[in-house]
């Protein structure tokens, strides 16, 4: 069972670690649900629609509208399965990974500007040593 202490020092981090997401993804251009999917196909590889379904916990048609707007877009391709005819797999498209690239480049733009403008010496170093200890909390052992 956790400390008072330590649940106190989670609830504030999660709750700030979200507010700190919310925050970076408002200098997104293209929508959270399309760069998921990019992202994705980017990490993972070919993916079936239902794949990436599964993988972002929706609903099959949902992603079929999302899949048909990057199609539409450039961003993905299709093609065939190869061991299943009925199926086609989706890869991130030149187009797609540039515009993932450009992404997640604002992002980190914005979050490198607000660090270096809104933090000291000192808080700056004290982040970076935060980030080493987030990493590990998050490739930390999972709970049963």
């Amino acid at each position: 069972m956790p400390t008072p202490e330590s649940a106190t020092v989670a609830a504030e981090l999660r709750t700030a670690m979200g507010k700190l997401t919310r925050r970076v993804k408002r200098e997104d251009r293209i929508p959270h649900g399309q760069i998921a999917v990019l992202g994705v196909l980017d990490r993972d590889g070919a993916m079936t629609t239902s794949d990436l379904a599964t993988d972002q916990r929706v609903r099959p048609q949902s992603m079929a509208r999302a899949v048909g707007l990057l199609l539409d877009q450039g961003l993905v391709t299709r093609r065939a399965h190869p061991t299943d005819g009925r199926k086609s797999l989706l890869e991130l498209s030149e187009a797609g990974a540039a515009a993932l690239e450009a992404e997640r480049g604002r992002r980190a733009g914005w979050l490198a500007l607000a660090i270096e403008t809104e933090l000291n010496d000192a808080e700056r170093e004290l982040l970076a040593r935060s980030a080493a200890l987030m990493e590990r909390l998050a490739a930390g052992r999972e709970r049963p």
